[in-house]
């Protein structure tokens, strides 16, 4: 498998683990990880359509499903943010369950409510605002 950063070649790291465990599992184990619940995003490079999934904190509103394109606070937005700004069209995989979903950004009107629904799942969130200039993105995945 090809890793975000276009290598084959480095070591294994939580987030393969993870991902790793999710796919041979079909979601049983990956879904709930840590206590909190996960997803797979799978987005399309946006410079060579490779196809890169991501396992990232997900919450729930109104039927659609909440991401944070948090990178723990680093200045720079995670490259699976870039990618479905680019191309949002993107694979979701919930438990066992896949399909087809459409994303966007939150509008700075919607943001608040949203982040407060995030934080509550992982209070981090907060703390990755505070260590970055950038304004992290949150964003709302709708079934296609």
């Amino acid at each position: 498998m090809t890793t975000e950063d276009g290598s084959n070649n480095r070591p294994v790291s939580f987030r393969d683990e993870h991902l790793r465990r999710y796919l041979e599992t079909n979601g049983a184990d990956g879904h709930i990880w840590r206590g909190m619940p996960t997803l797979l995003l799978t987005t399309s490079g946006q410079r060579t359509g490779t196809p890169f999934q991501t396992p990232l904190i997900y919450g729930e509103e109104h039927g659609r499903y909440l991401i944070v394109a948090s990178k723990g606070g680093a200045e720079r937005h995670p490259q699976w943010y870039r990618n479905l700004r680019a191309t949002p069209e993107v694979e979701l995989q919930v438990g066992a369950e896949r399909f087809s979903a459409r994303a966007r950004t939150a509008t700075a009107e919607e943001k608040p409510a949203l982040w407060k629904l995030m934080t509550g799942i992982w209070p981090g969130y907060d703390e990755y605002q505070a260590k970055t200039t950038r304004v992290i993105p949150l964003v709302i995945l709708e079934r296609a």
